[in-house]
C-alpha cells in the first residue's frame, strides 16, 4: 500500500513536470519571431473571432441605441432652446415693430404740432381715447384729459390729419367728444363749421352743417356763386364761427353743385382725419383765450 501511494506521487510529479515542460515550450515558440501561426494557433483565433462576433454585434447594437437615445435628447433639448429663441425674437419683433409704428407716430405728431405752432401759436394736449359711445344718436368719445388738465367745453379736437370734432362736456378727469360727423344743420343746439379754402381763405367761405354718413362726406353748404372754391382744394376752418380756431384742415373738396334756388352752391368734403380706430387725438389749445375757441 505505502508503495502505492508513493508510484502515484511520483506519477502526479512526473505529469506535472512534464506539463511545466510544455507549458515553456508553448510560451518560448509563442514568443518566437514567427511570421506564420500554427495551425492550433489559426484554429483557436478563428474559433475566438467567431464567438466574439456574436457578443460585439449585440454589444454594438445596445451601444449605438444608447447613443442614439443621448443623441435623440441631445436633439430635443436643442429644438426646445431654437424655439424659445425663435419665439422671444418673434415678440422681440412684434414689440420693436410696436414701438417703431409709435416713435412714426409721435414723430408725425411732433412735425404737425410744430408746425401749427408757428403758424397759428396754438398749444396741442395729447389725450388717449378711452371709450366709444355705442349709442347711435350720441356716438361720443371720452379722452383721459378733463378741467383738472386745463380743458374746457368748445375746445377743437383734431389728429395730425384734420379735424375730429369739439369737447362737449368737460369733468375733472375726462371730456366727452362731438366728432364732427355727428353734425346735425337741423338741430337747434347745431355748431356749424365756418370754413374757407387753403390757400384763398380771403375769396372763398361756406358752412359746413352736416354730415353724409351713406357717403361718408361732409356737407359745405353757403358757398358763394362766385366763390373760386374747386374740387380738390383743401378746406379749413376760417375762425369766424364762434366754437372753431382758424386753419384746422378739415377736408378735401370732392364735387360741387348748385345749390337751393341757384342763389348758391354746394360742396361735398371728403374728411381728412380718420374716424375708426382712433387711439389718440390732440386738445387744441388757443393761447390768447387760455383755451376757448375763438
Amino acid at each position: 500500500m505505502i508503495g502505492l501511494f508513493k508510484m502515484m506521487r511520483n506519477k502526479r510529479l512526473f505529469i506535472l513536470l512534464i506539463g511545466l515542460i510544455l507549458f515553456i515550450a508553448v510560451m518560448g515558440f509563442s514568443l518566437s519571431d514567427r511570421k506564420d501561426l500554427t495551425w492550433p494557433e489559426k484554429f483557436l483565433n478563428d474559433t475566438v473571432g467567431y464567438v466574439q462576433q456574436w457578443f460585439y454585434k449585440p454589444a454594438g447594437y445596445i451601444a449605438g441605441l444608447f447613443e442614439d437615445i443621448r443623441s435623440m435628447r441631445e436633439l430635443h433639448e436643442e429644438n426646445e432652446r431654437l424655439r424659445m429663441t425663435v419665439a422671444s425674437y418673434a415678440r422681440d419683433k412684434i414689440r420693436y415693430n410696436a414701438l417703431e409704428q409709435k416713435n412714426a407716430e409721435l414723430q408725425e405728431k411732433l412735425n404737425f404740432t410744430e408746425e401749427q405752432k408757428n403758424r397759428n401759436n396754438y398749444t396741442y394736449m395729447i389725450a388717449q381715447v378711452v371709450s366709444v359711445s355705442p349709442d347711435a344718436y350720441n356716438k361720443t368719445m371720452k379722452i383721459n384729459l378733463g378741467s383738472r388738465h386745463g380743458v374746457k367745453e368748445n375746445m377743437a379736437v383734431v389728429t395730425e390729419h384734420g379735424l375730429i370734432g369739439l369737447i362737449s362736456s368737460v369733468s375733472p378727469f375726462t371730456s366727452n367728444v362731438m366728432p364732427i360727423t355727428e353734425l346735425d344743420g337741423q338741430s337747434a343746439n347745431a355748431k356749424w363749421i365756418s370754413a374757407t379754402v387753403e390757400g384763398n381763405e380771403e375769396a372763398s367761405f361756406g358752412i359746413i352743417e352736416s354730415y353724409n354718413i351713406e357717403n361718408g362726406q361732409l356737407l359745405m353748404t353757403k358757398i358763394a356763386e362766385e366763390d373760386p372754391l374747386k374740387e380738390g382744394d383743401v378746406v379749413v376752418t376760417s375762425g369766424k364761427g364762434e366754437v372753431f380756431p382758424v386753419g384746422i384742415v378739415i377736408g378735401t373738396v370732392t364735387s360741387e353743385q348748385v345749390g337751393d334756388f341757384g342763389l348758391t352752391r354746394t360742396a361735398f368734403i371728403d374728411p381728412a382725419a380718420q374716424f375708426d380706430k382712433l387711439s389718440e387725438v390732440l386738445v387744441v389749445k388757443v393761447p390768447d383765450a387760455e383755451g376757448d375757441a375763438e
